[in-house]
């Protein structure tokens, strides 16, 4: 959501508005004060809730609500601390407690906990911030929303308020605390932070909405917490993408640390791939045969073979040959049918094979289902494959010559041979917008193979048509990454600032579409949800796909340039990987009750709970998983996975660490220098082979002063470790 609202061009303001209006200048008395660096907190009483307005002098400033419901209230407790102001309340509905505590000169939390005196149930609560002029007047501001919540996706909304000139602020409602309210409220967070200006931040949902009453109340005697707000804030305006992106990344990872995180749990991804490589070779459901050729179907014994299912899959088998040091034949099977995609007189893979139905257009082609199969041939390209080398030139020319037609702006879907277009735009009347990113990625693979300045043009130009689209970046989340990457490979390459900057302006729309909370609603409470990314931009769910696709991106970013990248760039992206290890995990039907799979109307194929294929999805609002079907296309993410996470060769045992790492080996010892985020901890996990046993280790973190680390117990015999993330561990063990 974006908007630029003024008293001049409002229909009109809610009573909420004008009460604020009437509070705030009724009662100009503190109850309380406390003061942040240029931020001065008051707690002030109004009608029916305590407000505690923030301010700059001569600079306006928010109110924010801590009550909600209606009536008379008492305060029995207010009290300024070292660290902000603590309040106890009570009104009809119960006790409250109320916190402000200030985390640094531009960071507040802001968190309110009842306890019911009797079952209450909630019809109606309004939103809880409101802009302010210097006469403490919501109706006079002048503002900018820049985004607001997506869905189920991060409770946040981040603005400007421009008149008076306070500045920027981020405002996260840290979901994961609500989860007791949301499940014994049976209501659901969706889209409740945000707002219309001047009336902005979080609204408590009413359940069920509609003309029926709520039925489920909150609970006698229980602590709820009503709203955990955690609210950024930053001198001046946002006057262009790059420095609203910029800003909206920093001010995220400021919030970062103070949200409530799962504990990822550790998975043997070695063994998943291992299963799901066996299951893509001997399940029926798995693959077809055409013109003498094996291909996968797209889903669990449904839909056409496809060129970027093939591609996806076997490109990804080549990264497990090098965590394996063997090879694996299969991923040549895949890939000796490929030219039956190829059309010779267009120049180009085509997405189904010619022999396609007639229920399917087979001239269609999704603007990224064009350039994903190349970038896919690229990378085995790049790793030697003479037969992905030559398919992969040979379809760049009509790469190009679409991107030209469409002027770096890709429509949703058109004809692969006229470039017609059949449809042209989302709801908000945006294409592909992130196609731009995915082709600069493809353009560089190219340039890398041929030395071709032409294709370095290329990824500029698309790049510079990117701009301009704030967080309507979006598209689809994997494609999003592989813009991170290709603005970050531009950036090192030309040591130009732009690209950078440019980096995080897809990943600011990235994280706008992430779940940076972990929903206990209904079957959610079955898997972690955490730092999930909404695969499209308007998506109700997760998907297995463009989540192991996105973290690929990732670590391609924190191996290639992670010591250059800003500190709050890397730890998003760092972070993002970090917990992927254990949220792809619940993406396999084995992984979940039968209870939480999908029973009916599965959009594509079935659901086998003995096959190790992903489900394609996964919701942050608990339905059954599965809805859309069990992806094939989505089986290279135990590959993918296993190798970025595990290390395996040329030693006696298995490594794995949380956070990016390379190892260098000699003789009877392996270093290993972790590339995590300052100031965190990795874990660090090292594992038997199978039918073997450790050998003894002596495991050590390299510094100024040397010093031993001590083990915990791991699973299956193996030794945990915690050690700072960026730090160089030497292990030497017993030959």
């Amino acid at each position: 959501m974006a908007s630029t609202t003024s008293k001049r061009d409002v229909p009109g303001f809610t009573q909420e508005v004008l009460q604020v209006r009437a509070d705030l200048n009724r009662q100009k008395k503190a109850e309380a004060r406390y003061r942040a660096g240029e931020l001065i907190v008051e707690a002030r009483k109004g009608r029916d809730t305590l407000w505690f307005k923030v301010s700059k002098a001569d600079s306006g400033g928010i109110a924010l609500r801590t009550l909600f419901g209606s009536g008379d209230y008492e305060i029995s407790h207010i009290e300024t601390t070292g660290s902000g102001i603590n309040a106890d309340i009570e009104n009809n509905a119960g006790q409250w407690h109320i916190e402000l505590i200030g985390l640094s000169e531009t960071l507040i939390r802001l968190r309110v906990t009842l306890t019911p005196t009797m079952d209450v149930l909630i019809p109606f609560w309004p939103r809880d911030l409101y802009a302010l002029d210097d006469n403490d007047d919501p109706t006079a501001t002048k503002g900018r929303v820049e985004a607001g919540q997506r869905g189920f996706n991060t409770g946040l909304c981040y603005f400007t308020l421009q008149e008076p000139a306070f500045g920027r602020v981020l405002y996260v409602q840290n979901l994961s605390a609500l989860n007791e309210f949301f499940i014994d409220t049976a209501t659901k967070p969706d889209g409740v932070v945000g707002g219309e200006w001047p009336e902005l931040g979080y609204q408590p949902p009413a359940a069920p909405n509609g003309n029926s009453p709520p039925v489920a109340p909150l609970k006698t005697g229980k602590a709820y917490v009503i709203s955990d707000a955690l609210i950024n804030f930053r001198s001046g305006d946002n006057k262009d993408e790059t420095a609203s992106a910029r800003n909206f990344v920093d001010m995220i990872a400021d919030i970062y640390p103070y949200l409530d995180k799962p504990e990822p749990a550790f998975h043997d991804w070695p063994e998943r791939a291992e299963k799901t490589l066996n299951d893509l070779k001997s399940a029926p459901e798995a693959t077809i045969r055409h013109y003498g050729h094996v291909y996968l179907h797209p889903y669990t014994a449904s839909e056409y073979p496809d060129s970027m299912v093939q591609l996806s899959v076997a490109s990804a088998i080549d990264e497990l040959e090098a965590l394996t040091g063997r090879l694996e034949p299969y991923k040549d099977e895949l890939l000796k049918g490929m030219n039956r995609f190829y059309d010779k007189d267009l120049g180009t893979l085509r997405r189904y094979l010619p022999n396609v139905g007639d229920d399917k257009n087979a001239d269609a082609v999704d603007s990224w289902y064009l350039y994903h199969p190349l970038m896919n041939l690229g990378r085995l390209a790049i790793d030697g494959h003479e037969a992905a080398k030559d398919l992969f030139l040979k379809s760049l020319d009509y790469a190009v010559r679409s991107a030209r037609h469409f002027k770096y702006l890709w429509p949703i879907q058109y004809d692969i041979k006229d470039f017609s277009v059949i449809t042209e735009a989302r709801g908000d009347g945006y294409g592909q917008t992130d196609v731009a990113g995915l082709y600069a990625y493809v353009m560089l693979q190219a340039y890398q193979l041929t030395d071709d300045a032409l294709y370095l043009q290329e990824a500029k130009a698309a790049m510079v048509v990117a701009e301009g689209m704030r967080f309507s970046l979006l598209y689809q989340a994997n494609l999003t990454a592989w813009g991170i990457a290709a603005c970050v490979k531009l950036w090192k390459m030309e040591e130009d600032e732009r690209y950078q900057a440019q980096a995080e302006v897809f990943l600011a729309s990235f994280v706008h579409n992430s779940l940076l909370w972990d929903s206990q609603i209904e079957h959610a409470r079955h898997y972690s949800n955490f730092f999930g990314v909404t695969c499209l931009h308007d998506a109700p769910y997760m998907a297995a796909y463009e989540c192991f696709e996105s973290f690929s991106a990732f670590d391609e970013v924190l191996q290639f340039a992670g010591e250059d990248l800003p500190p709050k760039m890397k730890l998003l992206l760092a972070e993002y990987r970090r917990f992927a290890f254990d949220r792809s995990w619940a993406y396999y039907p084995d992984a979940l009750p039968e209870e939480a799979l999908a029973k009916d109307d599965i959009r594509n194929g079935h659901i086998d709970r003995n096959l190790s294929f992903p489900l394609e999805d996964l919701y942050g609002d608990g339905q059954p998983a599965g809805q859309v079907g069990q992806e094939i296309y989505g089986c290279g993410g135990a590959f993918i996975i296993a190798a970025r996470g595990f290390h395996e060769r040329d030693i006696p045992f298995r490594i794995f660490a949380d956070y990016p790492y390379t190892v260098v080996i000699n003789d009877n010892a392996v270093q290993i220098s972790l590339k995590g985020p300052m100031d965190y901890s990795a874990t660090l996990h090292l594992l038997p082979k199978a039918k073997a046993t450790l050998p003894n280790f002596t495991v050590s973190q390299v510094g100024p002063q040397t010093q031993r680390v001590r083990a915990r117990k791991g699973i299956d015999g193996g030794q945990v470790y915690s050690v700072p993330a960026q730090s160089v561990i030497h292990i030497i063990w017993e030959a």
